[in-house]
């Protein structure tokens, strides 16, 4: 008899008369506001304007919930397209399924298109968000807490999850956490970001290749632990290949970026200084002075010249 254990919710969806209240929906709505919350603090604090980081995320966000989307679905096709199978599963994104690796990459092109209509350097944005980004992955983790999905091996520990539902293949009884193992990583490669930026004056990317690296190593050994079905290369979980190659392009970023510009760049904004109110009223009044003042010099010169005059013909 477990004594201990995380209980599973009883179902992850609440309904507010017709319309359905889902925690997979909301852990990533609280995940995505999180982000650019800290990020909008970031962002001003390295020199750019309040607002930029939400305006661009307008761009990202869309972009990375569908290339998290189509990562899943092309990855675990099987599940949307095989005999047996509803292919309009593929869209329904409430259920679960958001793959990190097209997210990441397609949300960078959403913000790399936000980052140019604004006119910033998507390095520096990207420096910017990076911390936000892994708290939000911490929080959308818990999701999957909401659907019962993603566990790992069975286990008798006192922190194991209990698996209740027997939908989709599932068999009732307690797992690994790893939905709770990934969340804490993730808060644990915000924090660490964010002691590295100010400890090292990371720039020109490399604060978010520095994320993106620590969590590609929590990843792999988490990947690890699931036992949920996924497609195997040399006895490794697709999900674990993609980790190495990812954290090894992370790392040589940061390398070589290291060498070719090191510090930090600095961010200035299109239209970022601004005139303060009060100052046009203060600058007419200092260009008036300025002709009086030019004014007399000329009127004494010529008093000069005519006094002159006046001596040489006495």
């Amino acid at each position: 008899m477990e004594l201990a254990y995380i209980p599973s919710p009883s179902r992850g969806v609440l309904y507010l008369g017709p319309i359905p209240l889902r925690g997979y929906a909301f852990c990533i709505i609280i995940g995505v506001f999180v982000a650019v919350w800290l990020g909008n603090k970031r962002w001003i604090a390295r020199g750019g304007r309040a607002g930029t980081v939400a305006d661009i995320a307008v761009w990202a966000v869309p972009f990375g919930l569908v290339g998290g989307r189509l990562y899943h679905v092309i990855t675990d096709y099987e599940l949307y397209f095989s005999e047996g199978r509803d292919w309009v599963d593929a869209f329904k994104v409430w259920e679960g399924g958001l793959g990190i690796w097209g997210a990441i990459a397609l949300g960078a092109l959403g913000a790399w298109i936000g980052a140019r209509r604004r006119g910033v350097p998507m390095p520096a944005y990207a420096d910017a968000v990076a911390p936000g980004i892994a708290f939000a992955q911490a929080i959308g983790r818990w999701g999957n807490w909401f659907n019962q999905e993603l566990y790992g091996r069975e286990t008798h520990v006192p922190w194991a999850l209990h698996i209740t539902s027997s939908e989709g293949g599932r068999v009732p009884g307690y797992y690994h956490p790893t939905f709770l193992y990934e969340s804490l990583w993730c808060i644990g490669v915000g924090v660490l970001v964010i002691w590295a930026d100010r400890r090292f004056q990371l720039g020109h990317g490399r604060a978010f290749a520095l994320y993106v690296a620590a969590y590609c190593v929590g990843r792999g050994w988490i990947e690890y632990m699931r036992v949920d079905d996924a497609h195997h290369i040399l006895g490794l979980r697709l999900n674990d290949w993609t980790a190495l190659v990812v954290f090894l392009l992370a790392v040589t970023y940061i390398v070589v970026s290291s060498k070719k510009r090191p510090g930090r760049e600095a961010v200035v904004e299109p239209g970022a200084v601004e005139e303060v109110p009060g100052d046009e009223p203060a600058a007419a009044e200092a260009e008036d002075k300025t002709e009086a003042d030019a004014v007399e010099a000329e009127t004494e010169v010529e008093a000069e010249d005519e006094a002159g005059s006046a001596t040489k013909k006495s």
